[in-house]
């Protein structure tokens, strides 16, 4: 069972009179920034120079500087940049700033697992990783609950970097959820793994062709469309709320015998076989050094892919049957 650590486990003193700073401002960053002020703490808000971010960030009562700057008046500094711009910020801006006793801390390990981040072995790294996005980590600390997360420690120079990373996941309101202990290498290979083989890859590929077999074999797009893509939240929401058991429970006796009978057919072993290889390019490196090197090569055939995928036929087919729907605009 892996080991857990909640409000009691955590010393919030650990941090009260150490500088934080958090780089960055988008859908992590202004939650971390923003629960971590009204946990108490001192924070400010690291940005570069012309962030489209910068306004919206002040106009929320944060100060905010200059990514170098930021680093430079902290003594924990949490990375919040996408995993691309990571490495160049830190080599420019934020290691030649970190001070002996300080502490790097992440909420992904991608950087520091591939290697691509080397800090100094007399600075605290460690990494807390709420399992959500950053609107439900603002909105779930409003609320009183906080989003679950992953803590892990990388380096620890002082003898204090779980405390100090246990009283960061307080202040992010985490450690009322609960805090689960991981390793850096897990988290990076799971997290990968989760997005391209189920959460992200799989699902939107499983979406795209039967949505494409249905079309295919002459049947209306529209009606290709719910069956393939719009009903999959019932399903999902479902699940989220009691798992695999509580979905069937909820679905028709038919659905459930074809579920139970046919999915194996089209999700069975050679897509287990193709799951192993996407798990042993990501454990290799060999992903990681696909995804940097296509980002820094200009990302020609990331935005390609991007522009078939926007414009294919699902797309404008469900743009017109949302327009049907006005509550989603709600959401």
């Amino acid at each position: 069972m892996a080991t857990m650590y909640y409000e009691k486990d955590a010393d919030p003193s650990v941090l009260q009179s150490r500088p934080i700073a958090v780089l960055g401002y988008g859908s992590q960053g202004h939650a971390h920034a923003l629960n971590l002020r009204d946990s108490g703490f001192d924070v400010r808000v690291g940005l570069r120079d012309g962030s489209a971010s910068w306004e919206k960030a002040e106009a929320a009562g944060l100060r905010v500087l200059e990514t170098s700057k930021a680093a430079a008046e902290a003594e924990v500094v949490m990375v919040l940049l996408p995993d691309q711009h990571a490495k160049a910020a830190y080599d420019e801006a934020i290691g030649p700033n970190l001070q002996p006793g300080n502490a790097l801390a992440f909420a992904h390990g991608f950087n520091i697992h591939f290697g691509r981040v080397q800090p100094s072995p007399d600075i605290d790294v460690f990494m807390v990783a709420p399992k959500g996005p950053g609107h439900l980590v603002r909105r779930t600390y409003t609320e009183g609950i906080g989003t679950p997360a992953l803590i892990a420690v990388h380096q620890d120079a002082t003898g204090n970097a779980k405390a100090t990373g246990i009283a960061y996941a307080y202040g992010i309101g985490a450690t009322r959820a609960g805090l689960i202990e991981t390793t850096f290498a897990e988290e990076t290979e799971t997290d990968l793994f989760g997005e391209q083989a189920v959460l992200c890859g799989g699902l939107t590929r499983l979406i795209v062709n039967g949505f494409e077999t249905l079309v295919a074999a002459g049947y209306q797009p529209e009606v290709a469309y719910f069956e393939c893509c719009h009903e999959v939240k019932l399903i999902v929401d479902l699940i989220y709320e009691g798992g695999l058991a509580n979905m069937r429970q909820s679905i028709s006796d038919t659905a459930e015998y074809g579920d139970l009978t046919r999915g194996e057919r089209v999700v069975g072993a050679p897509s287990r076989e193709a799951m192993g290889q996407l798990l042993a390019d990501i454990r290799s490196g060999a992903f990681a050094k696909e995804f940097v090197e296509e980002m820094d090569s200009g990302s020609k055939n990331f935005n390609a892919l991007r522009e078939a995928a926007r414009t294919h036929q699902i797309e404008q087919v469900g743009a017109e049957l949302r327009a049907m729907m006005p509550w989603l605009k709600k959401r």
